[in-house]
């Protein structure tokens, strides 16, 4: 998935990293998903392909599978999630599509999955005197929150976070992603992992609030104990006791550094640090 820096991207511009990380996690069990129920493609038989191509340049796509459907027709599928509305789109879908159409001379059928908060103004359709082109644009905002919601694979129910809520509100929307999130995934650490993606994709629709109030006003199978921010912050608060203690006892106790360390149950190089940060 690539970003740059354009026009319409969300308020909270974190690295792009950090939303490429979670669809690179979660690409093959979403894929399967997004080919059937968005795209409407009957698959019969799907080949993984070389995802390098290389001429005069390289070209990474995000998703490149050679796809029989139930017509029996035989095509590359290219997939690109876009989170920027980036103006030269339609250059660089073209550049992947001869490429492509070189490379493995079979048809080519290209979709980018647009997942930002506006309506992409981007170009998909390039109309020159010697050229026509266009590839095909999937916005997920436009798209129905419970096509992602009622799936049975957590990869997919994170993915209705960015899609349309129609009439609910982003609390009732993001009760029922946790609900769901919680009835999908497998033990405790995967459920983690999914609720830190969900928090990561809701800065791209500004969520990322109610999804931290739901999330610890649910108690009856969330409870603060498990949550990652909940134990990041009480092992900060632990720690920041433990050094005021130590701190004390070092300005108003004749003890040494090890007789210190044994006293609050912390290591002499916790007790070294304080003492040489007075």
């Amino acid at each position: 998935m690539k970003q740059q820096r354009k026009p319409n991207q969300p308020k909270d511009k974190k690295p792009a990293s950090q939303y490429d990380k979670i669809f690179k996690e979660n690409i093959e069990a979403i894929i399967p998903g997004i080919i059937t129920n968005l795209l409407h493609i009957n698959v019969v038989v799907s080949e993984e392909v070389p995802d390098d191509i290389q001429h005069t340049k390289e070209r990474k796509p995000d998703v490149l599978k050679k796809i029989t459907n139930s017509a029996n027709e035989t095509f590359i599928l290219q997939l690109e999630f876009q989170v920027a509305d980036e103006a030269e789109m339609v250059y660089r879908m073209a550049e992947y599509y001869v490429m492509l159409r070189r490379k493995f001379g079979l048809p080519v059928q290209q979709y980018v999955l647009f997942v930002g908060a506006e309506k992409p103004r981007m170009l998909t359709r390039l109309q020159e005197e010697q050229l026509t082109f266009d590839y095909n644009l999937i916005v997920f905002a436009e798209l129905d929150y419970q096509l992602f919601l009622t799936s049975e694979k957590p990869e997919d129910v994170v993915l209705a976070i960015l899609a349309d809520f129609k009439q609910q509100s982003p609390e009732t929307v993001v009760r029922q992603v946790i609900d769901r999130i919680d009835q999908t995934a497998q033990g405790d650490f995967a459920m983690k992992r999914y609720f830190q993606q969900l928090r990561i994709l809701a800065q791209l629709r500004n969520l990322q609030t109610q999804i931290d109030k739901t999330m610890y006003s649910i108690a009856d199978y969330f409870s603060e104990e498990k949550d990652v921010l909940y134990i990041r912050g009480q092992r900060k608060a632990k720690e920041a006791k433990e050094r005021e203690v130590v701190r004390n006892l070092l300005k108003k106790a004749n003890l040494s550094v090890e007789q210190i360390a044994d006293i609050v149950e912390v290591p002499t190089a916790f007790v070294l640090k304080v003492k040489n940060s007075l």
